[in-house]
């Protein structure tokens, strides 16, 4: 058992000059601090632990390490989150000599945390922090799928210590790890070696253009239902919302689409781990980008405290909450059998692996409706693949 207190500092932010809301309708008001005056102290009675980890090591953006503090202190002048959500800010993870140790230290807090049944939420420093998160979760033997808002797959055709740019060579090649699935929501096509998209695509990745997601944003959702882990680069917004980053692009998501595919993470039931990352307030413009990361928390924070944890309900054909939908496609020997909820009228799809246990995929509306014109659904082909292999 650690004791939390050995490895964060105390929140210490400066009073801003003005509020836009008022004290008691503020985000610190409904929210336990870890302070100098309140150590942390019974952490299993929170859901979320919301903590940075002032990092910027092993990353070309040193400046990141100033991201928590900066992205804190936007966070504290918004408004509280509705619900009854039990959070705490740890403050910020003390660094360690050298980035390993502090990839180390990280790995303790994350595992002690969901051993704890409360659910991490890491304000980064640089994206090379993901290491911990892989670490983690193959220390609890917990096999999962990492979805990544990034304009990049950040992985290198060549070998070399994990940063901020190929943290997924180390997890991809390590034979201990985990690490089932990957998923990238939103890459841009000419920031990507192609050799890299056609070898994540042999190995069943998910990878969705960010034309594609524009085009239809909702159909995301399925992808964070059905992941362990959702990690957001800054540099997946573009420039003129997020100029606070080493890595800008011209294109990329607006801020209120961002902030969107935060709220999804949010009410995923199957999410263990969110992390945000690579806000460097060196670059920044006005704090616009670190206003921009405490939105997207904010919205993360706002979907969690409305989730409703439908998958383990799935498989109880008596409880009345689900209606499923038989669809009989051509080219299939057996039905698609499509599951409804009633209550949030979300979707999945039924598979049987053959071990007398169904595997139950998230889907959309839209997957149903496809089914019916006689077409397999894209998600049904891949989850099918998944599960043969």
């Amino acid at each position: 058992m650690i004791n939390l207190n050995d490895y964060f500092n105390p929140v210490s932010i400066e009073r801003p000059e003005f509020e836009h809301v008022a004290e008691q309708a503020g985000f610190p008001h409904n929210i336990n601090i870890h302070t100098d005056n309140n150590p942390v102290k019974d952490i299993g009675k929170f859901k979320i632990a919301i903590f940075g980890v002032p990092e910027g090591r092993n990353s070309p953006s040193t400046g990141t390490m100033k991201g928590p503090d900066a992205i804190r202190g936007e966070l504290y002048r918004l408004s509280r989150i509705p619900g009854k959500s039990k959070i705490t800010d740890l403050g910020n993870m003390k660094q360690g000599i050298g980035f390993n140790d502090t990839i180390a230290g990280l790995t303790d807090i994350i595992t002690h945390l969901i051993r704890e049944n409360v659910f991490p939420v890491i304000i980064g420093g640089s994206s090379a922090l993901v290491t911990s998160i892989d670490r983690a979760m193959t220390g609890l033997k917990c096999r999962y799928t990492i979805l990544a808002v990034d304009p990049r797959i950040d992985f290198i055709n060549e070998k070399k210590e994990p940063d901020s740019f190929n943290f997924l060579n180390n997890i991809i090649h390590s034979h201990k790890s985990t690490f089932d699935h990957y998923i990238n929501v939103g890459y841009q096509t000419y920031l990507n070696d192609q050799q890299v998209v056609n070898r994540f695509l042999k190995r069943k990745s998910e990878l969705v253009r960010i034309g594609d997601v524009r085009k239809a944003i909702y159909l995301t959702e399925p992808l964070f239902r059905d992941s362990q882990v959702a990690v957001f680069d800054i540099s997946a917004v573009r420039q003129s919302d997020a100029p606070g980053t080493v890595s800008p692009s011209p294109n990329g998501f607006y801020g209120e689409e961002i902030c969107l595919l935060a709220r999804y993470a949010g009410i995923s039931d199957n999410l263990k781990i969110f992390g945000l990352f690579d806000v460097d307030p060196d670059l920044d413009i006005k704090h616009q980008t670190a206003g921009l990361a405490a939105q997207i928390l904010w919205f993360f924070l706002e979907g969690f405290s409305q989730k409703q944890y439908e998958a383990p309900a799935l498989s109880d054909s008596n409880s009345g909450r689900f209606i499923r939908y038989h669809v009989r496609v051509t080219d299939l020997d057996d039905d698609l059998i499509f599951v409804k909820s009633n209550l949030t009228d979300r979707w999945w799809m039924e598979l049987s692996p053959g071990d007398d246990r169904n595997t139950y995929i998230a889907c959309s509306h839209d997957d149903y409706l496809r089914a019916n014109r006689n077409e397999v659904p894209e998600r049904w082909v891949q989850g099918a693949a998944r599960l043969k292999s």
